[in-house]
C-alpha cells in the first residue's frame, strides 16, 4: 500500500498502522514480534476468555454508574459505590496474595469467576424485577470487589506462568491491550445497550460472559508448582512485607501506583457525573467517553509491547505518571466533549505506561516464590487506594461540584510525581 498523498514520505508511522503491515509470523516471532507471547496456546486460549469476559464487565461498569445517578442524581453515592466495590482491594490483596503462592490456579481462578457472574446476574434480576435500590448495589459492589481482590493476584501471576520469561514484559502487555480494547468495546455497547434497550440488558450480558471464560479456564493447563515450605499467614504476610521494604525501588514503584490510584483514578467513578451534569452528552456520550479512555491505554499498550527488551522502563514509568495527572486536570478544566475525549485517551494511555510498566517490571525483577505477594501489593495500590480517593472526591464533589474536587485532586498528585520524577534515580536506572 502507497503512502497517501497528504502524508510527506517522512512522516513517522503508528505503532498500529506498522503492526497492520507486518505480516503475521513477524508478529508472532520469539524475541522480537510485538504479539510473540500469543504463540504459547495455553496464553493464547486464557488471553481469548479474559477478553471476552471484560467486555461484559465494562458493560457492567457503565450502566451500574448510570443507574446510580439514575435513582440518586448524586455524586456523593457514585463515590461511595466505587468505594464499596474497590475498598476489598485494600482488605483483601495481600490474603489473596499468599493464596496465589499457596493454591492452585485454576481452581482459584474458577470459583472467584464464578461467584462475579452469579453476582452480575443477581443485579441484573434485581433491577428487572424493579426490586434495586442503591443500598443494595453498594452491597452488591462490595462482593464483587471483594471476589476480585482475592481472584487479582493469582490472575497477575498466572500470565507469567504461561509464557516463557523472555516473554512476560509481551504478555503483561497484550494483557493490557486486550483489558483496554475491551474498555473501547465495553463502555460503548453499554452506552447502545441503555439508550436503546435498557440498563439491565448490560448486567444479563455481564453474567453471560463469564461463560466463555469458565470454559477457557477449565481447559487451560497451568504448570505444576514446585513444593514449598507452608509457613504461617502471618509469617508468609511478613516475609512479602520485608522484601518490599528492603527494596526501596520496588517500594518506590508501588508508591506511584498508590498514587495514580487514590489520586487520579477515581475519574472513573465520577465520569457519569461528568456525562450527565458536566459535559452534558447522555448515556451514549458516556460510553464515548469511557471508550476514549479506553482507546488511549489501547494505544499505550501497543507501544508497551513494542517496546524492545533493552529498552529503560523506568522512565517511562516517571513520564507517564507524570502526564497521567497532567491530562486528568486539564480535563476537569475542559467543557468540550471532543477535547474531553482527547485528554481521557492520553489518560488512558499514561495509566499503561505506568502502572502496566510497573507490573512488568515487578514480574521480571521479583524471584517466584514471593511473587505473588509481591504482586499482591501492586493490587492493592492500584485497586485498593482508588476506594479512598474515590470517597474523598465524591464527598467534597458534593459541594464544590466534581470537576473543582477532581481537579484539586489530580493537582496535588501532579505537584507530588513531579518531585519524585526529579529525585528517583534509582527508578530511572532501571531496565
Amino acid at each position: 500500500m502507497g503512502i497517501p498523498p497528504d502524508i510527506p514520505p517522512s512522516a513517522p508511522e503508528s505503532p498500529i498502522a506498522a503492526a497492520a503491515r507486518m505480516p503475521l509470523d513477524a508478529l508472532l516471532a520469539p524475541g522480537r514480534g510485538w504479539f510473540r507471547a500469543l504463540r504459547h496456546k495455553e496464553f493464547r486460549i486464557f488471553w481469548t476468555g479474559n477478553f471476552v469476559s471484560n467486555i461484559g464487565s465494562w458493560m457492567q461498569n457503565v450502566a451500574q454508574g448510570w443507574l446510580v445517578l439514575a435513582l440518586t442524581n448524586s455524586p456523593f453515592w457514585l463515590g461511595l459505590v466505587g468505594f464499596a466495590q474497590q475498598v476489598p482491594a485494600l482488605i483483601f490483596s495481600l490474603p489473596g496474595g499468599v493464596i496465589a503462592d499457596r493454591a492452585g490456579r485454576r481452581k482459584l481462578l474458577m470459583a472467584t469467576q464464578t461467584a462475579m457472574m452469579l453476582l452480575a446476574l443477581l443485579l441484573a434480576v434485581l433491577v428487572s424485577l424493579q426490586w434495586i435500590t442503591v443500598h443494595k448495589i453498594v452491597v452488591i459492589a462490595f462482593f464483587a470487589g471483594t471476589t476480585m481482590a482475592l481472584n487479582a493476584p493469582s490472575y497477575q501471576a498466572a500470565i507469567r506462568d504461561l509464557v516463557e520469561q523472555e516473554d512476560t514484559l509481551n504478555a503483561i502487555a497484550l494483557n493490557s491491550i486486550q483489558f483496554n480494547l475491551s474498555r473501547v468495546l465495553g463502555p460503548s455497547l453499554a452506552g447502545l445497550t441503555i439508550a436503546g434497550l435498557s440498563i439491565e440488558t448490560c448486567f444479563y450480558l455481564n453474567a453471560l460472559s463469564y461463560v466463555p471464560l469458565l470454559y477457557v479456564l477449565s481447559r487451560t493447563r497451568f504448570p505444576e508448582r514446585e513444593e514449598r515450605e507452608v509457613n504461617s499467614w502471618r509469617a508468609d504476610l511478613a516475609e512479602g512485607f520485608r522484601y518490599i521494604w528492603s527494596n526501596r525501588t520496588i517500594l518506590l514503584l508501588i508508591l506511584i501506583v498508590a498514587m495514580v490510584s487514590m489520586f487520579g483514578l477515581p475519574y472513573i467513578v465520577m465520569m457519569p457525573e461528568f456525562a450527565k451534569n458536566v459535559l452534558r452528552v447522555g448515556p451514549k456520550g458516556l460510553g464515548y467517553l469511557m471508550g476514549a479512555a479506553g482507546f488511549g491505554a489501547l494505544l499505550g499498550g501497543v507501544h508497551l509491547a513494542s517496546m524492545k527488551p533493552h529498552r529503560r522502563r523506568g522512565p517511562l514509568v516517571l513520564f507517564s505518571a507524570t502526564l497521567f495527572f497532567t491530562a486528568i486536570l486539564l480535563f476537569c478544566l475542559s467543557r468540550q466533549p471532543l477535547l474531553s475525549m482527547f485528554l481521557l485517551a492520553v489518560a488512558g494511555g499514561a495509566v499503561v505506561g505506568s502502572v502496566a510498566t510497573v507490573n512488568s517490571l515487578i514480574q521480571t525483577l521479583v524471584p517466584d516464590e514471593i511473587r505473588g505477594r509481591v504482586l499482591s501489593m501492586h493490587t492493592m495500590a492500584f485497586l485498593g487506594f482508588t476506594p479512598v480517593g474515590s470517597l474523598l472526591i465524591g464527598s467534597l464533589a458534593e459541594f464544590w461540584g466534581a470537576p473543582t474536587a477532581l481537579a484539586a485532586s489530580s493537582g496535588f498528585a501532579l505537584v507530588l510525581m513531579a518531585g519524585i520524577a526529579l529525585t528517583a534515580t534509582g527508578v530511572r536506572k532501571l531496565q
